[in-house]
């Protein structure tokens, strides 16, 4: 197991979870057996969630899809390391927290077919789900706008005395942007109650972390903007877990902001639209298959005998039928309404806006089968 050298936490990997499934009492946060139970359904639901996606994209059913196979401990950690109050700014591969918080799967999968379930209505790509009720940000397609926007989040909660703190999400590529630059600044000179994770899964779709910068890691360049960074073994939930919850107990407390580095790594494409076998070995992604984050957290509680194969069989079909049920009901389901496009343009619709949304409901229909 790599320990942290000279007990720099920005330059080592902390980890909690050994490969024999035992676990280092240094860093084991102790869950209950409840909790760990929970883990590892919500991160095999994500995966048996995302392989029915990507059939459906294939199928023609849906249009986009974008997975998390292999990350998926730091979004179901950071899920419950944090507070139902908190606010999430996620990028691509963290909108399963809004599972975790209580969600409902079917409004969930009814962002990616856009149909009149869609509490965004039908407006944003697959892939981008949010909601209010959760506290979940849509994330942008572009590279890094949620990162200041997280700090702003937070540095408004600390200017209002509200105890809630702001995560914000990246990628790898999004510490070359500049609103990576200017969210460390803001929310180290301003110490707002912020957590900033990085899921580096050392792919910014086809370029290498090596290519994009010389740093001896992510986490280190926190050291830059006089704030505290930790690398953490991003595969290993309970790692994950606790570095995360100490960031977010730190910053409620008054603490300031925390950048945490996930060292993990995306083993599937970067979506439905990449190719990932023109840029990547199939050997690289053999070797960090033998470090799957799910396996890692069964082999565990297999270990502790909270988990035998038959419990392993038992929540794959109870995953499944769930699934299966939430497809068919949300793509039997209309398209939004069409008249909803006039929807959340103003708090209060001026004049010639209801009379073109009258004017559109009077107006002629596509035949039905269009």
């Amino acid at each position: 197991m790599q320990r942290v050298p000279d007990g720099d936490p920005s330059v080592g990997l902390i980890r909690a979870l050994r490969d024999d499934g035992s676990t280092d009492p240094a860093t084991d946060p102790r869950l209950p057996r409840e909790t760990l139970l929970r883990m590892y359904r919500e991160m095999r639901k994500m995966r048996v969630l995302e392989t029915r996606m990507v059939g459906l994209q294939r199928q023609g059913r849906v249009g986009f899809y974008g997975t998390c196979t292999g990350q998926e401990a730091t979004p179901i950690a950071t899920a419950l390391a944090t507070e139902p109050g908190d606010w999430i700014f996620p990028a691509l591969r963290e909108s399963s927290i809004m599972l975790v918080r209580g969600f409902p799967l079917e409004k969930y999968l009814a962002q990616v077919f856009g149909n009149s379930l869609d509490v965004l209505k039908g407006r944003n790509m697959p892939s981008h789900m949010a909601a209010r009720e959760v506290n979940q940000v849509s994330w942008s397609s572009c590279i890094g706008p949620q990162i200041p926007q997280a700090v702003g989040a937070a540095w408004a909660a600390k200017l209002r005395r509200d105890p809630v703190v702001a995560v914000g999400f990246m990628g790898d590529g999004a510490t070359s942007q500049p609103d990576f630059h200017n969210a460390m600044n803001f929310a180290a000179v301003f110490r707002v109650p912020c957590v900033m994770i990085c899921q580096n899964n050392h792919w910014s779709i086809s370029v290498p972390t090596a290519r994009q910068t010389a740093s001896q890691t992510l986490a280190v360049k926190a050291k830059a903007y006089g704030l505290p960074g930790f690398r953490v073994d991003g595969n290993d939930v309970l790692a994950v877990y606790k570095v995360v919850k100490d960031a977010v107990d730190r910053a409620r407390a008054g603490g300031g902001p925390t950048f945490i580095e996930s060292f993990t790594y995306r083993m599937g494409a970067h979506s439905t639209s990449d190719d990932p076998t023109r840029y990547r070995s199939e050997e690289e992604v053999k070797r960090w298959a033998e470090k799957d984050p799910v396996d890692r957290i069964r082999r565990h509680l297999e270990r502790e005998g909270h988990l035998d194969q038959a419990a392993v069989d038992r929540v794959d079909q109870e995953l499944n039928d769930e699934i299966s049920r939430a497809i068919d009901a949300v793509e039997k389901l209309p398209p939004p309404p069409l008249d909803s496009v006039f929807d959340d343009v103003y708090a209060g619709l001026p004049w010639h806006l209801v009379e073109q949304r009258e004017e559109l409901r009077r107006g002629p229909r596509a035949p039905s089968g269009h």
